[in-house]
């Protein structure tokens, strides 16, 4: 797959261009890094994540920026977090009104990012910061637009995690046309004018690489390392589960008929009113060449609700039709609500 530039604007603000060592040359610098991390209820894991980020951040070449995002905590995160980038101006926080979900949060953090790169990552220390650059150097040199991380010696339940994760994998897969080891993996590098033109919602985070292939992304993986859990709880479960197959779901109609789904209607409602129509001329065939009765057939009925159907679905397809015009054209509304940005010149004070 190729890359097609997106058309769509930056945020307002860029990082500093550094050159590469040892040139001045602007066709050889180094990209610039935003690095995007959701958090929810994380209080245990703020300090211990900050302080391996800042590690990676001294300790690289890179101009790189920390967006960190709560999600509506209400265990202390987002006190704990705001008073970050008064320490260090690198970091910068975005704090929700309330819980809107992982995809929300990775969304505001993508818009506000101002990298040539966007590393997105968990705060709950089961991501290794430390690959953050092999997934840069990897867009940086190979030229991929997105880079997914593959953890190949997993850290979770085999039975409760893992297999089912295989399982998904293989069917995202199936489904999507894009085949990844590990869609669950939230350690991905994008080139940020591919994520620009991909608007997130429900729980899509995961089907990025698939929603960006749409757009012409060219698409790899990277193998990272995967750690266990040592403080707090998981957030992921069944109800989670759940919504994740609807939204496969979503994505399947997106990637196929999103942009002419009168066809996955409009083929039933014809394949339903022609067999409608054809039961209905059979069985008026019947009543005026042999004069059978026609009140006690079951077909007659059959036949009037394919016909109905038929109808229904036709206009339900051009309903769709309109409606995805409409999405097209006002996609620009965010599915989140800020309820304060703080960096390094926001005066301290409690969340």
């Amino acid at each position: 797959m190729t890359h097609t530039p997106a058309a769509t604007r930056r945020p307002s603000g860029t990082l500093p261009r550094p050159p590469a060592p040892g040139e001045g040359k602007a066709a050889s610098r180094l990209f610039t890094v935003s690095i995007v991390v959701p958090m929810f209820n994380e209080i245990e894991n703020v300090e211990p994540f900050v302080r391996e980020v800042t590690k990676v951040l001294d300790e690289s070449p890179r101009t790189i920026e920390v967006i960190l995002v709560d999600d509506g905590s209400w265990d202390g995160t987002a006190a704990r977090l705001r008073e970050i980038p008064a320490a260090d101006p690198r970091f910068r926080v975005i704090l929700f009104r309330r819980n809107f979900g992982q995809t929300a949060a990775m969304s505001a953090g993508f818009d506000h990012a101002r990298g040539d790169v966007i590393v997105a990552m968990d705060g709950d220390l089961q991501n290794d910061p430390r690959d953050l650059e092999g997934l840069v150097r990897k867009i940086e040199a190979e030229d991929w637009d997105i880079v997914s991380g593959w953890r190949k010696d997993r850290k979770d339940a085999m039975l409760s995690r893992r297999i089912p994760s295989r399982i998904a994998n293989w069917l995202i897969g199936r489904i999507t046309g894009v085949r990844l080891h590990d869609y669950g993996c939230s350690l991905k590098a994008y080139r940020a004018e591919v994520l620009r033109n991909v608007r997130l919602y429900g729980e899509m985070h995961r089907f990025i690489p698939a929603l960006a292939s749409w757009v012409g992304a060219s698409i790899t993986e990277a193998p990272v390392n995967h750690r266990a859990r040592e403080k707090g709880v998981s957030k992921y479960g069944l109800g989670r589960t759940v919504r994740v197959i609807l939204d496969l779901i979503t994505v399947k109609f997106l990637l196929s008929f999103s942009t002419r789904p009168l066809q996955i209607f409009g083929l039933g409602g014809l394949v339903s009113f022609g067999t409608g129509m054809a039961i209905s001329l059979y069985l008026t065939a019947l009543k005026l060449f042999y004069g059978e009765p026609l009140s006690q057939r079951p077909l007659l009925m059959l036949g009037s609700l394919l016909i109905i159907l038929g109808v229904q679905l036709l206009s339900m397809g051009l309903l769709a039709e309109i409606s995805i015009r409409t999405y097209h054209e006002s996609q620009s509304k965010a599915t989140y609500v800020i309820r304060e940005i703080v960096d390094s010149s926001s005066p301290a004070r409690n969340a």
